[in-house]
């Protein structure tokens, strides 16, 4: 099975969700299950409530725009999940001041793991605050930044 691009999807999927006050924030096509997923966002968080009024605003129209050239195909609507790595400038920028875990390819100063609260980013590098100090991170050195998550 073949889908559309993720890009023709989402611009698509953007514009049935943002008046609705949801963010897509990924898009995953598998093409051998046949199953589009599209993940949301919102700024008080996704629920389930959430997942099924987007999918319901979504459905009829996503089919007229076919993107499984004629296939059959299962939609499904989620949320990323709280360890979900951040992938977009808004997932940085809704991020900035919050604490976040970075993990790396190759140790920097010792670590292949820093926490800290993410101060500053641009296409190059983050910024951490850690235990006071200010950690410069290259991207090309993150294999994987998401938000911390602390159990209480």
């Amino acid at each position: 099975m073949k889908f559309k691009s993720v890009e023709e999807i989402w611009s698509f999927a953007e514009g049935i969700a943002a008046p609705m006050g949801i963010e897509i924030v990924d898009i995953a096509l598998n093409e051998k299950q046949g199953e589009l997923t599209i993940f949301i966002e919102t700024e008080s968080g996704v629920d389930l409530d959430t997942c099924e009024k987007f999918h319901n605003a979504i459905t009829e129209p996503i089919d007229e725009l076919d993107p499984s050239y004629g296939d059959p195909y299962t939609l499904n609507v989620s949320s990323p999940g709280l360890d979900r790595p951040f992938k977009t400038t808004r997932d940085f920028e809704r991020n900035l001041g919050k604490e976040v875990e970075v993990k790396l390819y190759s140790p920097l100063k010792g670590k292949k793991l820093i926490e800290g609260i993410l101060s500053e980013f641009d296409e190059n590098s983050v910024t951490l605050a850690v235990k006071g100090e200010s950690v410069k991170v290259p991207r090309n050195r993150i294999a994987k930044i998401n938000k911390a998550i602390k159990f209480e």
